[in-house]
């Protein structure tokens, strides 16, 4: 029987950083981002801008070499948003993580392919990623957009990995150019099989939506919570891919292994905390029809 912890921890442990990194990054990206909020359509909008990106990845062939300056500009931008802001605006420091990325992306993928970067620095890039996507984004989202956003982007995915497909030609096709897309790590336990060591791959994309639920969560509910929560995705992470690997062999949609653990957690919270409401607010009508007139 086949079963992986690498990659659940790997999640449990991104998602976690995130969570506790954000209460120290918040703050000075409000200041960048104005302080701007998405909305209900804001959510339901960029879900379908994600759905048309992915489909002109797979059938725009020929835009390849715009697809990987894209990903290379707004990677860079990245670096150099977190360092600068953190580095006390300085620029000159700001532009050397970017410049580090480019130029090693650059000498590998054209001058020296290498195990170095296929096996160990793509990977190392897309945990890096992972984590300052989601600081950079989660704060333009309220909890009611992050709600319907986490339903459309699920119903997304299991359209478009399991109905269509499109999803995993997407990734054949943006992995092609070695970028740091998606996270692929061993099984642990080691599986070998005749086509070498056994992998499991997530997507920066399932990463972000694993961290923006944690955020989240926090905000509303406080720390233990939310790390239950993370817990929570993460074991049922850890089902779907037992089920995977030993029935299904087929990709499968990340964020509705995701949302399946948090999900169920969350709306007894929500429940829970509805129902003391009543029961106070109920509690206080009655005091008040007892007092003395």
């Amino acid at each position: 029987m086949y079963f992986d912890i690498a990659m659940p921890l790997t999640l449990f442990a991104v998602t976690l950083v995130s969570m506790l990194l954000n209460q120290k990054t918040e703050a000075k990206l409000k200041g960048t981002l104005e302080e701007r909020k998405l909305g209900v359509w804001d959510a339901v909008l960029l879900v379908g801008m994600m759905s048309i990106m992915i489909f002109v990845i797979v059938f725009v062939r020929q835009i390849s070499m715009v697809l990987m300056v894209m990903f290379l500009f707004a990677y860079s931008l990245l670096l150099f948003t977190f360092t600068y802001l953190f580095a006390k605006n300085r620029w000159y420091i700001g532009i050397i993580p970017p410049a580090i990325f480019v130029l090693l992306y650059v000498f590998f993928r054209f001058f020296n392919e290498s195990v170095i970067w296929n096996l160990y620095l793509v990977d190392v890039y897309g945990l890096v990623f992972a984590v300052l996507i989601t600081l950079y984004l989660v704060s333009l989202f309220t909890w009611r957009a992050t709600a319907i956003f986490g339903v459309l982007i699920t119903v997304m995915d299991i359209i478009l990995v399991l109905v269509t497909g499109t999803m995993v030609q997407a990734a054949e096709a943006t992995r092609s150019l070695n970028l740091p897309v998606m996270v692929s790590i061993p099984l642990i336990p080691l599986e070998i099989t005749s086509a070498g060591v056994m992998m499991m791959s997530l997507g920066l994309g399932d990463f972000f939506f694993a961290g923006l639920l944690g955020i989240q969560t926090f905000k509303r509910y406080g720390k233990r919570f939310a790390v239950l929560s993370v817990a929570s995705m993460t074991v049922s992470f850890f089902i779907f891919e037992v089920l995977l690997l030993v029935y299904l062999r087929r990709p499968f949609p990340g964020t509705l292994m995701i949302i399946c653990g948090w999900a169920p957690l969350v709306l007894w919270k929500e429940f829970k905390n509805r129902r003391s409401s009543k029961e106070v607010a109920g509690s206080a009508a009655e005091q008040e029809t007892k007092m003395p007139q």
